[in-house]
């Protein structure tokens, strides 16, 4: 997909590297976007409105209520004519304020008031960056679905070098191009999704579970949804809020998710089962409660539960994933050929960082065709948009 016709609002910031935001609205323009700047206070200090206006031949907004600017009576009217919006630079401070969700100036509001992808290039000084402060609040961003850009390292506005610099432009226009290359890819599709631990009762107070929070099939869920997807969420018990524009299936064991995903794949294009499904259960469940002070130890015997992605028959997409302690790749190929996959996603569970619980994963994605794909250590949500970047592929254009 070009830029040529889409609507890229530029949120420019009060950082020396504001003269570089010049630039990129100079490429986009040239490129056939229509570019509507957004510059704050501090950032008229940096470089003038009149810049970007000669640059891209539109108004550039300053004030909230700025009676020169046609977006001047309804602010949130850019959020809505916006196909991308685009902070760069991005400071400690517009970082911290939308994270917190502040809406006392113009780019705070448009961010708040859009549907539209959210790109954040961070440029500040180095100690400002590695601040937890910071960190906690792009790990913010990233969680609701923002994509952060760089920062890069090289020397700084303070003379010294480190962690803080803005990233290429080059590399910014990339990250345009491939959010909006996937923004509603998955428009007409609708994708099943599980998520979270079972629970097999032992008696009415214990259960066999694992330790599983959900947070990665929520993300996949989200994303799917974010691009343009019917979503089905079938989740296990969790802790994370129910997600919005999706339909929720709660459900408590593997049985009970058996049954709910073979319901909600009657119409699908795809399954994703990032839940983790207690492989056995209990034969016998105590109606009950097992008490401690029993003369003997307690035995319980064991049978296994539905294998879902074997059992639930129908034609779509199959994505499955492998938590393994060891031999990560040969073990999730194994399972994906044994289940007769189109993808696996397979995470080593001892990795730090990584898997269950965690905010963030390092997964190796195995399709149907032997590609083996390694990503980095990334947040769940950017994870959860590469998945889908396959899968996309795979399903192709409705």
């Amino acid at each position: 997909m070009g830029l040529n016709g889409k609507t890229v609002v530029l949120g420019v910031t009060g950082s020396i590297a504001a003269y570089k935001a010049a630039e990129l609205a100079s490429q986009l323009t040239q490129a056939g976007v229509r570019v509507e700047v957004i510059m704050t206070a501090a950032a008229t200090e940096f470089v003038t409105p009149l810049t970007f206006r000669n640059i891209t031949g539109r108004p550039v907004v300053t004030k909230m209520f700025d009676l020169a600017s046609e977006y001047s009576v309804e602010h949130v009217a850019l959020a809505q004519a916006a196909d991308v919006v685009v902070i760069a630079p991005a400071t400690a401070d517009i970082i911290a304020r939308i994270a917190a969700g502040i809406a006392d100036g113009m780019l705070c509001c448009t961010v708040l008031a859009t549907k539209a992808p959210v790109i954040v290039a961070p440029a500040m000084h180095a100690g400002m960056y590695e601040n937890q402060v910071t960190q906690d609040n792009l790990a913010k961003l990233k969680a609701r679905g923002f994509t952060i850009v760089g920062p890069d390292y090289g020397r700084l506005a303070s003379g010294g070098t480190g962690l803080g610099r803005l990233v290429d432009i080059n590399e910014i226009l990339g990250a345009i191009r491939q959010v909006l290359d996937r923004s509603r890819d998955l428009a007409g599709r609708r994708i099943v999704v599980t998520a979270g631990g079972t629970q097999e009762p032992v008696d009415p107070v214990r259960c066999l579970t694992n330790r599983s929070s959900g947070k990665m099939g929520y993300a996949l869920a989200e994303a799917a949804r974010d691009r343009g997807a019917q979503v089905v969420l079938v989740s296990a018990p969790s802790a994370l809020p129910k997600p919005a524009g999706m339909d929720v299936m709660n459900v408590d064991t593997a049985q009970e998710m058996y049954g709910a995903v073979k319901k909600a794949v009657a119409k699908a294009d795809a399954l994703i089962m990032a839940a983790a499904v207690a492989d056995y259960r209990p034969r016998k469940v105590s109606k009950s409660k097992i008490k401690r002070e029993r003369a003997s130890g307690l035995t319980l015997e064991l049978e296994r539960t539905p294998d879902i992605l074997v059992e639930v028959k129908g034609k779509f997409l199959r994505v499955g994933f492998a938590a393994e302690s060891e031999n990560l790749v040969a073990n999730a190929r194994g399972k994906l050929e044994r289940k007769r996959l189109d993808l696996i996603i397979a995470n080593d569970i001892t990795a730090k960082d990584s898997g269950i619980g965690a905010d963030t994963n390092q997964v190796v994605i195995i399709d149907r065709k032997g590609k083996v794909e390694k990503l980095h250590l990334l947040p769940k949500r950017e994870v959860a948009d590469r998945i889908l970047d396959r899968v996309a592929q795979f399903l192709g254009k409705k």
